[in-house]
């Protein structure tokens, strides 16, 4: 899952003349809502109750490439054609990085102390590539299966982590030659279009055997949820959407959320052989479509029931949230606990909530707007420095001689 993004863009707007929202830079509360949605659908999915739960990660997916495209864009008008990389990179690591960075090392003591020596051991085998934000090529690689060895990795989750982040290293430098000239900054919405088109391809010739991995954690063939997102945020896409009547505006909302959801009830995983030939595309279309409707008019009905408090409050945590999850459902397992169901769900969803929380007030915020050490090159180098010393810890700690203790990964019931 998938990185919390500023919910700010040049999208966002306040009534004007006829009562017709206008564009102004601000803040759109229903995406915060949409988040918040998107955690749920995965904490559940994860707790083995919701099969379709994770396509709260391509909502995340298509969120980010719309956010940070509208706010790369913004910052070209601004500057009339100059975006700052060096920077843009800068504040993407001081809000992500340190979250990650504790997580990982609170994780691998977490483990190490009350974890099963397997546990331990691929946590170890995990943790530099997840430092790296490279966890997804790893897996693929090593033939980890998201669908079936999930539950024996700590870190399978951060595949999400590593796509976005591998999409903040390339797509801002795309968006930033392409800005430099009137003319070439209209490419930037074909370049987006022809990128998820060939992104389509790839995961259709890619999708063929019973493990789907490759195509489900490969940044090539995930890359078109990112970029239809960004699709929807550059300024032909607007000027096509301010076209909509106001009044049908809340109409398309409605059917958009209802069809996402229908979707999310009715799809089960690997089991959907339409979901990697075109499924995924088509949610990711339906909700970069629901987003930049919502950017547009946030005061629809649809847009007043997402912004509500409740769900604001769950994505302003999501990010803190998905990092701690997934850890404490494996820490917590049944064998730990005693009992499944509904019941382990009650225990693990309100730890998890609780961990996000306290990261997002302990690390992510004081980091983010109060350390001032935090920025510019003496935060590099501290977060480089951090990184570098989870990579190193986890290559030359001794994996855990698993002897006796260690369990059977083929009687462990994959979650995903």
């Amino acid at each position: 899952m998938p990185t919390t993004t500023p919910t700010t863009t040049p999208t966002s707007h306040r009534a004007g003349r006829r009562g017709r929202p206008r564009a102004t830079a601000g803040h759109i509360a229903p995406l915060d809502g949409l988040r918040g949605l998107a955690v749920l659908g995965v904490l559940f999915f994860h707790a083995g109750h919701f099969g379709g739960g994770f396509l709260g990660v391509d909502l995340f997916f298509v969120l980010s490439g719309f956010l940070i495209t509208g706010l790369l864009l913004k910052e070209a008008a601004d500057r009339r054609g100059g975006i700052d990389l060096a920077a843009f990179w800068e504040r993407r690591a001081r809000r992500l990085l340190p979250a990650l960075t504790v997580m990982i090392v609170g994780t691998l003591l977490l483990v190490g102390a009350a974890g099963p020596p397997y546990l331990l051991g691929f946590a170890l085998e995990d943790g530099p590539w997840a430092a790296l934000q490279a966890t997804n090529w790893h897996f693929v690689s090593e033939q980890v299966g998201y669908w079936n060895d999930a539950d024996t990795r700590v870190f399978s989750h951060l595949w999400s982590i590593g796509v976005e982040w591998q999409f903040y290293v390339v797509w801002p430098v795309v968006v930033a030659l392409l800005a430099r000239g009137r003319t070439t900054r209209r490419l930037v919405p074909v370049i987006a279009a022809a990128g998820a088109v060939i992104s389509l391809t790839v995961m259709i010739a890619l999708a063929h055997g019973p493990d789907t991995t490759r195509v489900y954690e490969g940044t090539d063939t995930r890359a078109f949820s990112l970029l239809l997102g960004a699709l929807m945020a550059t300024v032909p896409a607007r000027r096509l959407l301010a076209r909509v009547p106001g009044r049908l505006v809340g109409g398309l909302c409605a059917v958009l959320v209802c069809g996402l959801g229908a979707y999310w009830f009715l799809t089960d995983g690997p089991g959907s052989p339409f979901l990697f030939r075109g499924g995924l595309f088509l949610h990711a279309l339906a909700a970069a479509l629901l987003i930049a409707l919502l950017a547009h008019t946030p005061s629809s009905l649809v847009g007043r029931l997402l912004g509500s408090r409740p769900l604001r409050w769950l994505g302003g945590i999501s990010y803190s949230l998905y990092l701690w999850h997934w850890p404490i459902y494996l820490l917590l397992s049944e064998q730990f606990l005693g009992f499944g169901g509904w019941g382990r769900t009650a225990v693990l969803v309100p730890l998890s909530l609780a961990a996000g929380f306290l990261s997002k007030v302990l690390v992510e915020d004081p980091v983010r707007f109060k350390a001032r050490w935090a920025r510019g090159r003496t935060g590099t180098v501290c977060l480089v420095a951090a990184l570098a010393a989870v990579a190193a810890a986890c290559l030359f700690l001794p994996a855990p001689d698993q002897g006796a203790d260690s369990v059977d990964l083929t009687r462990l019931t994959a979650t995903s």
